[in-house]
């Protein structure tokens, strides 16, 4: 095992598994978990060595976030969040904050999806003006995952200049920024600890140096490199739901016996044949996350067609796994202790995060028959 598993595995071991049930139960934000994980290097895992990160890339943020989802779904959530904002960090902030995530002082979010534009990410509604040599951002984004715990958003806004080639602009946003508000929390089916609420930004003052990437160049820096960090990691979230519920599964059906049979459950058919469903879907989505990743590494001329299927592959497999260990387990499932019931309200996320699952598919079918990906 290499070391920033090594380390994950004493985070997991001794802070995020016991504080998930908490984290989940009262929609807290795992501040401990993500804490203990900062303090561990995994924060700044993707950061260049030569700043004091850990050089490392999207397959082993993978392997970290799979691990999490299966431990705590909200702190997964965080940590995907943080690492797919790093990826225009790493290209295009100040090395500072380049420092400060490596350090594990700095942790980052998106802030794309609008009220005006919903799951439309790319149709950013949030306006950047000149004032009085500043750049004022007016916005009313939707949700925004760590909002107010997270040290900055990256920041997606209409351009500075209307006559700027390009829809979109990306900022680095302090989070403590004056004219930024959100709600008190955040109460939902899943993911509940994951403090995802709306932010509004009410004549929040950055500067040009603010800006990653070209004014007008967002929509290019989040399609090549920020939607595949998103996307491929979000995948991995998913798998992560898989593995654990297929593992629980299998420990119910093996445990538990139906006494005037003197057979365990795992004897019975029908489980058994739920069972395997499980775990030749979960096999099928680790198979075509491996084939991702590998695409991208070796630049395969198909690694965008796979990058925009892994999300809907995945995201969809694990509502199906998740729902059949609901089935198979029983009433036994209800009771929060075995977990199921977690995994099962985690799934359902990542259907509904932009681009979703339509979004998705719609992207797919344009790429395999010629047509661009939006309309002009």
């Amino acid at each position: 095992m290499s070391t920033h598993l090594d380390a994950l595995q004493r985070v997991l071991d001794d802070v995020v598994a016991p504080e998930a049930p908490a984290v989940d139960g009262d929609g807290t934000f795992p501040q401990r978990s993500i804490d203990a994980l900062a303090a561990a290097g995994l924060l700044g895992l993707t950061v260049s060595a030569d700043l004091g990160g850990g050089g490392l890339g999207m397959r082993q943020a993978a392997e970290v976030v799979q691990r999490l989802a299966g431990t705590c779904g909200s702190t997964a959530m965080v940590v995907l969040m943080h690492y797919t904002a790093v990826a225009a960090i790493e290209g295009h902030a100040p090395e500072s904050v380049r420092k400060a995530v490596a350090g594990g002082q700095h942790l980052s979010t998106l802030a794309f999806s609008e009220s005006g534009s919903r799951s439309h990410f790319w149709a950013s509604q949030g306006t950047a003006t000149a004032d009085d040599g500043r750049v004022r951002l007016d916005a009313r984004k939707s949700w925004v995952t760590a909002a107010g715990r997270a040290d900055s958003y990256v920041w997606s806004s209409r351009p500075l200049d209307p006559a700027a080639e390009g829809p979109m602009t990306l900022w680095l946003v302090p989070s403590s920024s004056a004219g930024l508000t959100q709600p008190a929390g955040f109460d939902g089916l899943g993911l509940r600890g994951n403090g995802s609420t709306p932010v509004t930004a009410d004549g929040v003052q950055v500067t040009t140096d603010d800006m990653l990437g070209p004014d007008g160049g967002g929509l290019d820096l989040a399609l090549t490199g920020i939607l595949p960090w998103f996307l491929v990691l979000t995948g991995a979230f998913g798998l992560g739901l898989m593995e654990v519920v297929t593992a629980e599964t299998g420990a119910h059906l093996s445990s538990t016996r139906l006494e005037h049979l003197d057979q365990t459950l795992a004897q019975q058919p029908i489980p058994r044949l739920d069972h395997a469903r499980m775990r030749v879907q979960t096999d099928q989505a680790a198979a075509f996350l491996e084939d991702t990743l590998g695409a991208l590494e070796t630049q395969r001329a198909d690694a965008m067609l796979r990058v925009l299927e892994v999300k809907a592959v995945t995201a969809e497999a694990a509502i199906a796994v998740t729902d059949l260990a609901m089935k198979v387990c029983g009433g036994a499932a209800f009771r929060k202790e075995l977990g199921v019931e977690r995994a099962f309200r985690d799934a359902r996320a990542a259907r509904v995060m932009a681009p979703t699952t339509d979004a998705l598919l719609d992207f797919v079918g344009r790429a395999v028959n010629g047509l661009p990906l939006f309309d002009a």
